[in-house]
């Protein structure tokens, strides 16, 4: 079932002249603006990885990846019920969020005909209790009703690869470990690890040897130059 925030983002994405939910092939595509195809994927990437790549050799293609930077919480009694409460999430997505996802699209991007938009985004969640006759909440204990945007705070747009390498923190060591990269970017080790998986994938980073038992990772040098 299509999601508000789904349908509320092909709207922004469209112009007076698009075509949305059209066929083509044996897909369907969400926006077709011009000669641009338009994908928006809140799930994961991986869902659309195959068709995203069938497309690029006859298409240029959008991929839309939305990451929820801020999170309203909307409880209800019952589906479509009576709403008992409102709070802010604590979890707060950021657009290194975005790696988690091209670890499985490193076979994807970049590619000439492909251009992927990460909006950073503001929503609310509607929920209700998951067994319909239990009185009180626990904290998996619900199903989501329905998503809505309520602002788009930002929006990052990577055409090639050295645009993801912007992400990184300057000051990098050189070559680097993923405990350097964890402790600039102030988040897991295994995190860091996803990362540096992706960069060498891409081929925008190169393995350079060990200290201990960590695998170190030389960037390009223009990239040591421009964070310098």
């Amino acid at each position: 079932m299509e999601t508000s925030l789904h349908r509320q983002l092909k709207e922004i994405y469209a112009d007076g002249e698009s075509q949305l939910e059209a066929p083509l092939e044996k897909f369907r595509i969400d926006v077709v603006c011009g000669g641009q195809l338009v994908e928006i994927q809140h799930g994961s990437l991986a869902a659309i990885r195959d068709k995203v790549a069938r497309l690029l050799g006859t298409h240029r293609v959008l991929v839309v990846k939305p990451i929820v930077a801020c999170k309203w919480i909307v409880r209800q009694d019952a589906r479509a019920g009576c709403v008992l409460s409102r709070r802010r999430s604590p979890k707060q997505g950021t657009v290194l969020d975005l790696f988690h996802e091209l670890v499985y699209f490193t076979r994807v991007f970049p590619h000439a005909n492909l251009s992927l938009e990460v909006p950073l985004v503001e929503i609310e969640e509607w929920r209700y209790p998951g067994h319909g006759r239990r009185r009180r909440w626990r904290e998996n204990d619900y199903q989501v009703e329905d998503q809505k945007l309520l602002q788009v705070h930002r929006v990052h747009r990577f055409r090639w690869g050295d645009d993801l390498l912007q992400l990184l923190p300057s000051g990098l060591p050189s070559p680097f470990h993923t405990g350097d990269l964890a402790g600039r970017c102030g988040i897991s080790r295994w995190f860091a690890q996803r990362i540096a998986y992706c960069l060498r994938k891409m081929n925008l980073a190169e393995e350079a040897g060990k200290a201990g038992n960590a695998r170190l990772y030389q960037l390009p040098r223009r990239t040591l130059h421009r964070a310098a």
